[in-house]
C-alpha cells in the first residue's frame, strides 16, 4: 500500500479522534435534528441510491455470487424507506449519553459518586455486502455521540458511497467535521493498516463472514466486538402446536435465508417427527429448500441427503437446512450448545416447564419460546437499529444498539476530602 494512502487513512482516524470530543457533548436536539435530515435525504434520493446499487448488482451477477448474497445487496425503494424509518425510530428513542446509571454516597469518605453513561469515542465498523448497514451504523453512532469510520465491502462500493455522500451532505452544518467517515480505498491492506491505529480508534466492530471476523480479531491492536456467524436452531418439542411450529420454522428459514438470524438447523422430537416432518418437508421443498437430515430424518423424508458433522456446524446463508430428530429436550439442548454459535435459538412448545429449562440452559445471546429467530434484530426489538448481533459475553451481547455503544465514567463530588490512609 502506498505511503500516500496510509497518510490518508491516518488523517481520517486523527480527524475522527479530534471530532469525538465535540461529538460527545453534542446536545440531543442537534443529534435528533441530524437523524431527521438523514431520513429525509435517503427518501428524497432513493432513485439515485438505487441507480448506484444497480451497478453493484450487475457486478455481483457477473461474478456469479450466490442468490442469497445478492439478496443482501439489493436496495429497493421499500428497503430504503425502511432505512429511513429506522433513523426516525432512533430519533424518538431516549438519548443514553449523560444518563446516571447509579448514584451513591461512599460510606468510607462521604464522596458523592455518579456512574454516568458516555460515548465510546471512535468506532471503526468493517462490514460486507449489506449497504443498509451504512445508514444504520451512522445513525446509531450519531445518536450515541460516537464518531464512526466505515469500511464496507467492495461488492457494495457504489451503494455505500452513495448513502454516505447523501447523509453527510444533509448533516454537514450540524455535526463536527470528521464525525462520519468512510474508507476511501478498496485495498484489503487498508483494513490491516486501520486496525493498527489504536491511538485514535477505540473500538472495532466487524460484520460479515467468518473469514473477515477472524482476520480482524487476529490483526487488530484495537478492542474488537465480534458479530459472529449465526448457526440458529429451532427445536420442535413433543408438546408443540404443530401448525404454529410449521409457520415458525418456515419463516425462520425462508423469509430471508441470507441473514445471520435465519434458522440453519431444525431439531424435532422423535415423538412428533413422523407427524411433523412430511408436511414440513413438502412446504420447504416447494420453497426451494434443500434438506440434509440425520438417518432418522431420512427414514421419514425419502430422498434427502444425509447430514454430516460439517452440516451441523455450517452457516449456509442459503436455502439449505440441516435437520435432526432428537430423543429428548436434553439432547436438543446439548446439540444446540455444541453446534450453535450462541446467536439465536428457539423452542416451540406448549409446555412451559420444558420452555423454562430450554431458555435457562441454552447459552445463546437470544433465546425464544414460540417465535421465529428472525426477530433477533435491533429494529424488531424496538432499539431503532443495531450495529450487529454480538455473540460475545463481554460488554455487549445480542443486538448491539444505543446503550451498547456507550461506556461509563465515574463523576465524583467532594467537599475537600483528602485520603489519609
Amino acid at each position: 500500500m502506498k505511503e500516500s494512502t496510509k497518510n490518508q487513512i491516518r488523517r481520517i482516524a486523527s480527524l475522527a479522534r479530534q471530532a469525538s470530543f465535540d461529538m460527545a457533548l453534542l446536545p440531543k436536539e442537534i443529534k435528533n435534528k441530524a437523524l431527521t435530515l438523514m431520513a429525509q435525504a435517503l427518501k428524497k434520493n432513493a432513485r439515485f441510491i438505487i441507480r448506484q446499487n444497480l451497478k453493484d448488482l450487475k457486478e455481483a451477477k457477473n461474478q456469479r455470487l450466490s442468490q442469497a448474497f445478492i439478496d443482501r445487496l439489493i436496495l429497493t425503494e421499500e428497503r430504503i424507506n425502511k432505512m429511513a424509518k429506522s433513523l426516525e425510530q432512533l430519533r424518538g428513542l431516549k438519548d443514553p449519553v449523560g444518563e446516571t446509571i447509579k448514584r451513591w454516597k461512599s460510606p468510607v469518605n462521604g464522596l458523592i459518586i455518579n456512574k454516568v453513561r458516555v460515548p465510546i469515542g471512535v468506532i471503526a465498523i468493517i462490514y460486507e455486502s449489506r449497504p443498509d448497514v451504512t445508514s444504520d451504523c451512522i445513525g446509531l453512532c450519531v445518536k450515541s455521540g460516537n464518531c464512526v469510520i466505515l469500511r464496507g465491502g467492495a461488492e457494495a462500493l457504489n451503494s455505500n458511497q452513495a448513502i454516505y455522500r447523501i447523509i453527510t451532505q444533509a448533516v454537514a452544518k450540524f455535526l463536527p467535521k470528521g464525525s462520519i467517515n468512510i474508507m476511501p480505498v478498496k485495498e484489503r491492506a487498508a483494513i490491516s493498516f486501520l486496525l493498527k491505529l489504536n491511538d485514535d480508534i477505540d473500538l472495532v466492530i466487524p460484520r460479515g463472514g467468518e473469514g473477515l471476523i477472524k482476520k480482524v480479531a487476529s490483526v487488530s491492536r484495537i478492542p474488537v466486538i465480534k458479530h459472529y456467524k449465526g448457526i440458529c436452531h429451532v427445536y420442535v418439542d413433543k408438546d408443540a402446536n404443530l401448525d404454529m411450529a410449521g409457520d415458525i420454522c418456515f419463516n425462520a428459514k425462508v423469509q430471508r435465508p441470507g441473514t445471520c438470524n435465519a434458522m440453519e438447523s431444525m431439531l424435532v422430537h422423535k415423538d412428533i417427527a413422523a407427524r411433523f416432518l412430511p408436511a414440513m418437508s413438502k412446504r420447504f421443498r416447494q420453497a426451494g429448500v434443500q434438506i440434509r437430515g440425520c438417518r432418522n430424518t431420512a427414514k421419514i423424508i425419502k430422498g434427502i441427503k444425509l447430514a454430516t458433522e460439517k452440516d451441523y456446524r455450517t452457516e449456509y446463508l442459503d436455502l439449505i437446512l440441516s435437520v435432526k430428530v432428537v430423543a429428548s429436550l436434553d439432547e436438543a439442548i446439548t446439540h444446540i450448545n455444541e453446534y450453535g454459535t450462541h446467536h439465536s435459538d428457539s423452542i416451540v412448545t406448549e409446555n412451559n416447564t420444558s420452555a423454562r429449562k430450554f431458555l435457562e440452559r441454552i447459552d445463546s445471546a437470544c433465546v425464544y419460546q414460540n417465535a421465529s429467530t428472525r426477530f433477533t434484530d435491533g429494529y424488531q426489538f424496538g432499539l431503532g437499529a443495531e450495529i450487529g448481533i454480538s455473540t460475545e459475553k463481554i460488554h455487549a451481547r445480542g443486538p448491539m444498539a444505543l446503550e451498547e455503544l456507550t461506556t461509563y465514567k465515574y463523576v465524583i463530588y467532594g467537599k475537600g476530602q483528602i485520603r489519609t490512609a
